[in-house]
């Protein structure tokens, strides 16, 4: 696509590129939330949604042909979702809770990455963005991403269980490229206290699509995962993870169980257990006290690889929380790696997904 005598192309350009540029603003700036620091913050996003704002206008006032509508509709509403998160956050400051404010903006990265994805078998801007870096400089994932045709069945984005975000079910992508038979790698990824598998699906899936994995975002049957009781939830992920095994080959010791805050506490309660089926564990910003150890089984974890990332600056749940949990696990033969992030605190460190999977591949 060009912009060169053809306006409609040069508006689809620019909006993609605007619409781009909005949702990677907007995952910078979610992994620095910090009560100390939120106000300047959101004073970095004053203004900061012009560029898509302008592209948008740009769009609307443009005359497509009819043959580029489905197209037009993806990229408009990728960037309303991306122009309505970077406005909110510039107006967060004046909420009675800004921080809380904030992290309502920060959902519309998603939202805006949910609309824009289906581009990506047509757009290379588009597949490009949905690779990690060190993938889009590998020429036979890109020559295999692009032999692929468009649309292939029962591959990419897909929710099980009810629509999108539906308490107990999940939202799953399955990388296009894959064959069939061919056995992937799997992870499970938990989202946080009041959230949800659909939109947590999108922290992980750039990473995914890169390395050839299966992911599965579920949705805690509650508000928020049955720390106390694991198998309520327990029984949703292993529904779905048997329903995903009858349509695609899944890699039988390679099965990654991860998550973020109360995501990764419940990694702990439900992946110590007995006859959880995780080859690996890996815990992200999670609480941890020595009531978690009674969830464990002594057998499963002699020799349990279990990866802990946790911030240093995190306010909920101090970094000495995740120090006790190696100590803790480390004794009782769990073979654990803790990786603290000096500049993090109660956010999600994106950057850590490869370590994560770098860890869980190699074995």
């Amino acid at each position: 696509m060009t912009a060169a005598g053809d306006p409609a192309g040069g508006a689809l350009v620019g909006l993609i590129q605007a619409s781009l540029n909005g949702i990677a603003r907007l995952e910078a700036g979610a992994r620095r939330v910090d009560p100390e620091t939120i106000f300047d913050l959101i004073a970095g996003f004053d203004g900061a949604d012009a560029e898509v704002a302008e592209a948008l206008a740009l769009s609307r006032a443009t005359d497509w042909p009819e043959r580029l509508g489905p197209v037009r509709a993806c990229v408009e509403a990728s960037a309303e979702a991306a122009a309505q998160g970077l406005a909110a956050l510039a107006r967060a400051g004046e909420a009675p809770d800004p921080l809380r404010a904030a992290g309502r903006a920060f959902r519309a990265a998603p939202r805006a990455s949910e609309a824009i994805y289906p581009l990506a078998p047509f757009v290379t801007l588009v597949s490009d963005a949905f690779l990690t870096p060190a993938a889009r400089t590998d020429e036979a994932l890109r020559a295999r991403i692009a032999a692929t045709p468009p649309g292939r069945e029962g591959t990419g984005t897909m929710h099980l269980g009810g629509p999108p975000g539906t308490r107990g079910g999940a939202a799953v992508y399955i990388p296009e490229y894959l064959a069939e038979d061919e056995p992937a790698p799997l992870v499970v990824a938990l989202h946080g206290g009041s959230g949800n598998g659909r939109d947590f699906l999108w922290t992980w899936l750039r990473d995914a699509r890169s390395r050839g994995c299966i992911l599965i975002a579920p949705t805690a049957a509650g508000d928020t995962w049955a720390l106390g009781e694991p198998a309520i939830d327990g029984a949703h992920i292993a529904a779905t993870i048997d329903a995903m095994a009858q349509r695609r080959a899944i890699h039988p010791t390679r099965r990654l169980l991860t998550g973020m805050s109360d995501g990764g506490t419940f990694t702990y309660t439900y992946g110590l257990g007995a006859g959880c089926g995780f080859s690996h564990l890996a815990p992200v910003a999670a609480a941890f006290n020595r009531f978690i150890m009674g969830f464990a089984d002594a057998e499963r974890l002699a020799g349990l690889p279990i990866r802990i990332v946790h911030g240093a600056q995190d306010w909920m749940f101090p970094v000495e929380t995740a120090e006790a949990a190696a100590r803790a696990l480390a004794a009782a033969g769990a073979r654990v790696d803790f990786e603290p992030i000096e500049d993090l605190a109660h956010a999600y460190p994106r950057e850590a997904n490869a370590r994560i999977l770098d860890w869980f591949l190699a074995g």
